[in-house]
């Protein structure tokens, strides 16, 4: 597993693709590791002629743990590591694509390093402001309930998690086959309260998101409890010109049966971005 200095910390990466083909950065939700991503998504990404970039956020997976108690930092220092990863990588502009915790970073990222990025797409995220995107009390308890430390306990639960907030393609399988994948991978509980404390100390992000200038798309499922509709809409309210796509079947989840759908909207963003160079 390949790991650079970047940003103060070591940071966990893969790349995909030929290196000199425009760039994807790819960007982790709450408590997920670079393995998450669903291995078609990035297969179809780099089919697509991109090179593809994902790594361990702060706190799980291979990079770099905190000490001390949380907050140890915010979304903008998050943002700041995955530019810094780029630098290091010789990569001077990318398009920038994160799923739920991973959408609000990469919203810092297009707004806090608009020189280092050449489109946004935030995938089941929302704007920071606590009035949008509310979960549902199921939801929002299967989220926060601690991760067993025993393998089989840990599978079992995330199973659990899941079927709540998956849409309608859940499955039971392919689930515990990415929880089992995670767990030995590296199992890291005490991550999730620096994660949780950045995104809670990060605040409302609305005024900020009106300033994004790059082409922006914002990919959300009717069906998602954890952060509901409501937020991806005020997400593209609040950038200029950006499209929203819903999906009436996804929920908290970017499956394989969505995926060709997402990627054709990705691409389609990127092309925007290729137009106003």
């Amino acid at each position: 597993m390949p790991v650079v200095r970047a940003n103060g910390i070591e940071i966990a990466y893969e790349s995909d693709g030929p290196d000199d083909a425009p760039a994807v950065l790819l960007v982790n939700g709450f408590r997920s590791q670079l393995n998450h991503w669903e291995p078609l998504l990035i297969e179809m990404l780099v089919d697509a002629g991109f090179r593809v970039v994902r790594f361990d956020n702060r706190d799980v997976g291979l990079t770099s743990k905190s000490e001390g108690e949380p907050p140890a930092y915010t979304l903008d220092d998050m943002a700041a590591d995955g530019m810094a990863l780029l630098t290091e990588l010789g990569i001077e502009r990318a398009h920038v694509m994160g799923a739920s915790m991973g959408g609000m970073i990469v919203q810092h990222m297009a707004f806090g390093h608009p020189d280092r990025v050449l489109s946004l797409t935030s995938v089941m995220s929302s704007t920071g402001n606590p009035n949008v995107g509310q979960a549902t009390p199921e939801a929002m308890q299967a989220l926060m309930t601690p991760a067993p430390a025993e393998r089989d306990a840990y599978i079992d639960n995330s199973a659990r998690t899941w079927k709540i907030i998956s849409g309608s393609h859940y499955d039971e399988a392919h689930i515990r086959a990415k929880a089992a994948a995670a767990f030995d991978r590296m199992f890291y509980p005490r991550g999730a309260a620096f994660q949780m404390a950045a995104i809670m100390a990060s605040g409302d992000r609305t005024e900020r998101l009106k300033t994004i200038t790059a082409p922006t798309l914002v990919i959300h499922g009717r069906m998602d409890p954890l952060i509901t509709l409501s937020g991806g809409e005020a997400t593209a309210a609040a950038i200029p010109g950006a499209e929203l796509v819903v999906f009436d079947d996804m929920g908290h989840d970017l499956p394989p049966p969505i995926i060709p759908r997402a990627i054709e909207a990705f691409t389609r963003n990127a092309a925007r971005a290729r137009a106003t160079a």
